[in-house]
């Protein structure tokens, strides 16, 4: 793992924070929650200019986003009792492939 590599997982740890959070702060009425969105998003955006640096952005984004959605969807169900179904479940997993996928295989993650 390269340090570009670190700073896209960390870009990760703090959207998928932020986004967390996000319900928490009712409309944003809630100034904690609010400001824990905002330096989740803020970091996380730091993060991903460090990584763009050495690895492709388009990489950088597809596996941000993808990861994001994925861990976002699970802390859903765990913490907030969000339902679970196979067209769910089946979307999740795509998503997991594709960035499987990128990571593995594609020369868009600047390797191959």
């Amino acid at each position: 793992m390269t340090l570009a590599h670190l700073y896209l997982a960390l870009a990760i740890v703090c959207e998928v924070a932020g986004t967390a959070c996000l319900k928490l702060t009712h409309g944003f009425t809630r100034p904690l929650p609010s400001l824990l969105v905002a330096a989740g998003y803020v970091a996380a955006v730091y993060f991903m200019t460090l990584s763009i640096r050495s690895l492709p952005v388009g990489f950088v984004y597809a596996v941000w986003a993808g990861v994001g959605i994925v861990v976002i969807a699970l802390l859903g169900v765990v913490f907030y009792g969000e339902p679970v179904d196979l067209p769910g479940i089946a979307g999740i997993a795509l998503i997991v492939s594709g960035v499987v996928t990128l990571n593995a295989f594609s020369r868009m993650g600047g390797h191959g």
